[in-house]
């Protein structure tokens, strides 16, 4: 044994008199310092797992001993993942002590040597059972029974524990069925708190869909039905291949590997790959950075493809396992489908095992089948593993056949089914053999916090909300994806940009450019028509333009419409490119989506649309707009009983900036709050709305301007827990502001109920009206993913001389508290703040703002742009050092 030496070193240090809990945990450090310098000399992880189990067995062993316990009615049981022999640096040990009575009987015994366990350093999972407590408690919880399925006697009392073994088998309790059935519900309940997502961007290496404990659901069910000791014996039983054995046995020990490096590298019991141990493993095993991919994503995308295969193994053995215990073999008679196909008990299967082999173009068959036949639940196992031992055969020669290619475009025209079918051949392997480029994107994760899924999860997510958007049953997700996804002419093309898009992720170079050459590719061998193949292949380089233009840009100013309809060029582009980018960002972090994005794109896609219908050189000067906006708000508030005179008193105070930007809803809620509004100077006067237009709040606020406004108001607005999205500042006659910011509660809603936004006005007035100064936090808290991100701090300026305003460009790690600070230095260098748009992506925030001096001109001396760009990065990226 690995550890026997410092074994031997605790017992001469015992029976040299020393005293017994510095000398055991002593003994415990050395043993964990031995690990992992072992660890670091590459000794196989399956041997230190195993060696640290057989050590914890010799300390609980010598403990028992030393408490004089070997005489008694009662035992020590090694359970779970210790009873299986396997131990991580800091797994917690978890064992049963089982008496043959009531435990209280044995109580002063057995207190003093519980407490020594957790003396020496142990984390000691422990219960005390009577052996008829054991029975009935095994039989009444799953878990209970799983745990003594795998028990091991360490010491104790042979015939006690042999008897709860006896007592404790699916003889006696939980059948093999009713075992099988809860524990498939057990990981169903495990992987849906997952997502059902192996894809994760901080993976648990235990519990996570592929993890370990999918592994280990295989063991128990080999265990309690078929009497297996090793999962070897499952392929004597004819469940497993060799090859799959293997594979299963390698991707153990990889995922031990990675969880035995996670103990050892944080010193506690962790299983969760977090962003900052994911840098550290790639460093410890090897990987370097790349031009193409950063070395934490290499590594990450190896471990990646080692769960969907755990994952694969795991689903396929899983159903094989259902047919042997909860069918019990029995299968019923089978329904032809055609020569090739039939079905047992709603379960897809070939008809012959060398269908594949003699017609591989079956293999695409299959998936075309389960579109035309809802009904059927899935495949059969038998099959799985088929079309795995025969995928090699869709290779170059495959791919050109013309059946194959029709074979292809059929499913992807199937009006229903197509979202599982392309699920289903990517978990079979299938996708990526057929689309070589998409094989590279497997498990290709992008090291940020915008990006949630893999690359290609995020695909398959993409082509989930894309045929989402054609079913009335969702149309509340999305009402005008609904209606415009109707008036596709060819939907199949959406898909097929879908599966484009992002497919050349990790390549050197851009790969909205790099995807455009794989999608005409595709277009041309699979027979798309000249117009068919430019609009996808348009699509794919473009796919990143309207998410830029609603997000970067004022909508609300018809030059960018303009521009943005001539970059489309026309009504059926747009409405593909509209689909395309919200299927995008709701697949890219579903989290991220908010009614504020939903209602950018809307409005964009709305305004492009009215700009194609009056046609795109007729697009209506500022004054019309303004005009429009001030006769609609004017008829309104006339109608609310107020007079012509006050609203034109208002007004008069209003640039021709604030009606281009306001909506008619804004223009008239402001006026009306304007007009009732006291005029003392020295009051900021706090008002709330919920703004259906932007599927948001606005925030308004009217008072005295000061150099400082900005930055109070966003820390205020930081600290009530709103996310705010846009800033609109303007300023009146008599040194008066009128700010609005666009915010939404934490979590990407609305702000709902009376009582919050109660609690939100009288959080303002306090913080603006009875404690009137603007104190900076100095360290407010980071949060955690965040600190694994470095990139420095970036600052550009544009001149935008339509409206007199420097526009400067931020870039930088998003934090609480960015805006106020960066106001803090606005104020500092007397800077005016016209306007604010914000915009985060994960964990970078690209935020714009509209600056001019005192006087309301823009800033065009170098020298103090560069001191402002200095001081805007040096203060944001010193609070992450």
């Amino acid at each position: 044994m690995i550890l026997q030496p410092t074994l031997d070193t605790l017992d001469a240090a015992l029976s040299e008199g020393s005293n017994l809990i510095p000398a055991f945990k002593e003994a415990n450090k050395s043993a964990i310092s031995g690990l992992t310098e072992a660890f670091e000399n590459n000794i196989d992880v399956v041997d230190l797992v195993h060696a640290r189990s057989q050590f914890v067995d010799g300390l609980l062993q010598r403990l028992w001993r030393i408490q004089d316990l070997e005489n008694q009615p009662i035992a020590l049981v090694a359970v779970g993942g210790y009873g299986r022999g396997e131990l991580h640096p800091a797994s917690d040990v978890d064992v049963l002590i089982l008496c043959e009575k009531d435990p209280q009987e044995y109580a002063d015994r057995l207190e003093p040597l519980v407490a020594l366990f957790w003396d020496i350093g142990l984390d000691i999972g422990h219960s005390v059972r009577s052996l008829e407590q054991c029975v009935e408690e095994a039989g009444n919880d799953i878990t209970i029974a799983t745990n003594l399925l795998e028990s091991r006697l360490l010491i104790g009392n042979e015939d006690l524990f042999s008897e709860m073994r006896e007592l404790t088998d699916p003889d006696h309790i939980w059948p093999s069925d009713a075992f099988f059935s809860a524990k498939w519900e057990e990981q169903i309940s495990r992987h849906a708190k997952f997502d059902d997502s192996s894809a994760n961007l901080e993976p648990n290496v235990k519990s996570s869909p592929g993890g370990l404990r999918d592994i280990q659901m295989i063991g128990w069910v080999a265990k309690y039905h078929f009497r297996a000791d090793r999962l070897s014996e499952l392929v004597t039983h004819r469940f497993l291949t060799e090859r799959e054995y293997h594979s299963l046995k390698e991707g153990t020990a990889y995922l031990w590997k990675v969880r035995f490096a996670l103990h050892i590298l944080t010193g506690r019991h962790e299983d969760r790959l977090l962003f900052e141990h994911q840098r550290a493993l790639a460093k410890q095993f090897g990987y370097n950075d790349e031009n193409t991919n950063l070395a934490v994503e290499q590594f990450m995308q190896d471990y990646y493809r080692r769960i969907v295969t755990m994952q694969r193994l795991n689903e396929m053995l899983l159903q094989l396992f259902q047919e042997a215990i909860l069918l019990k073999n029995t299968l019923a008679e089978p329904v032809v489908i055609n020569k090739r196909f039939q079905t047992r008990n709603d379960y897809l299967e070939i008809t012959n095992p060398g269908t594949f082999a003699r017609y591989p173009l079956a293999m695409m068959e299959l998936f075309h089948i389960m579109q035309e036949n809802p009904s059927i639940k899935g495949v059969r196992a038998s099959t799985i593993r088929l079309v795995r031992e025969h995928r090699h055969l869709i290779d170059a020669r495959f791919r050109r056949s013309l059946p194959a290619r029709s074979m292809f475009m059929e499913i992807m025209r199937q009006p229903q089914g197509l979202t599982h079918a392309i699920r289903r051949m990517h978990r079979y392997g299938i996708l990526g053999r057929y689309l070589p480029a998409f094989g590279k994107i497997t498990g290709l994760m992008q090291f940020d916090l915008f990006h949630v899924y893999t690359v290609d999860e995020h695909i398959m997510m993409v082509i989930r909300t894309m045929r989402r958007f054609s079913l009335d049953l969702h149309a509340d997700e999305c009402a005008r994806c609904n209606d415009v996804y109707k008036k596709l002419p060819k939907p199949e093309l959406l898909y097929i940009t879908g599966l484009f898009h992002d497919i050349a992720k990790g390549r050197n170079g851009d790969h909205s450019v790099l995807g455009m050459e794989d999608a005409r590719q595709f277009c041309e061998d699979h027979g798309l028509s000249n117009y068919d193949a430019e609009l996808v292949v348009w699509l794919v380089q473009k796919h990143l333009l309207m998410s830029h233009v609603a997000q970067h840009t004022d909508i609300d100013d018809p030059e960018v419409i303009q521009s943005f309809a001539k970059d489309v060029g026309n009504k059926i582009r747009l409405n593909y490119l509209y689909l395309l980018t919200v299927a995008d960002m709701r697949g890219t972090n579903p989290q991220r989506w908010n009614s504020w994005k939903g209602s950018l794109m809307d409005r964009l896609h709305t305004k492009t649309l009215a700009l194609f219908e009056r046609g795109i050189d007729r697009q209506p000067e500022e004054d019309e707009i303004i005009q429009q906006h001030q006769d609609k708000a004017r008829k309104r508030l006339i109608v609310a009983g107020i007079p012509n005179q006050q609203i034109n008193l208002i007004w008069m105070n209003l640039s021709t900036e604030y009606f281009l930007q306001n909506s008619t809803d804004a223009i008239v809620w402001h006026t009306e709050k304007l007009i009732n509004t006291d005029r003392n100077t020295s009051v900021y006067h706090i008002h709330l709305r919920h703004d259906e237009e932007h599927g948001c709040n606005e925030v308004f606020i009217f008072g005295p301007d000061k150099d400082d406004l900005f930055a109070h108001t966003t820390a205020l607005l930081d600290k009530v827990g709103l996310n705010i999205l846009r800033a609109s500042v303007h300023s009146t006659p008599g040194a008066m502001s009128m700010n609005s910011y666009f915010v939404l509660e934490e979590d990407g809603s609305a702000i709902k109920s009376g009582s919050r936004t109660e609690e939100i006005l009288g959080y303002f007035n306090d913080g603006l009206n009875e404690n009137n100064t603007y104190n900076p936090e100095s360290s407010p808290r980071i949060p955690r993913q965040l600190k694994s991100f470095t990139t420095p701090s970036s600052v550009t300026f544009d001149i935008d001389n339509n409206k007199a305003v420097t526009i400067m460009n931020l870039r930088a790690i998003d934090r609480p508290g960015l805006l106020s600070r960066v106001g803090a230095v606005f104020s500092a260098h007397e800077l005016r703040i016209h306007g604010a748009r914000i915009a985060t992506a994960g964990e970078v925030a690209k935020d714009s703002f509209a600056l001019s001096d005192r006087k309301d001109f823009p800033i065009t001396d170098q020298k103090k742009l560069n001191m402002l760009a200095r001081d805007i990065t040096e203060i944001l990226d010193n609070q992450l050092n």
